[in-house]
């Protein structure tokens, strides 16, 4: 049992040296300004990454489609 409190007391320890992502002085909603940005970054590249894919998934099935009936025609 010592050995758990020994962990949660260093599990303690260590979150208290983390480096959070806001700022303890701000009220409200500013107070997670930076939380806030990198979180709307992170879904704008999520979104880009996906039509990026999204799109390339599509023109390569496109031409794979078109090259099977083109050799099948043949």
């Amino acid at each position: 049992m010592s050995r758990i409190f020994a962990y949660w007391n260093e599990v303690v320890l260590e979150m208290k040296k983390a480096n959070w992502p806001w700022d303890p002085k701000e009220k409200g909603f500013a107070k997670y300004k930076e939380l806030n940005d990198s979180t709307i970054v992170v879904f704008i590249a999520m979104l880009l990454l996906g039509g990026f894919v999204a799109f390339f998934d599509t023109a390569f099935r496109w031409a794979f489609d078109g090259l099977t009936r083109l050799m099948a025609g043949s």
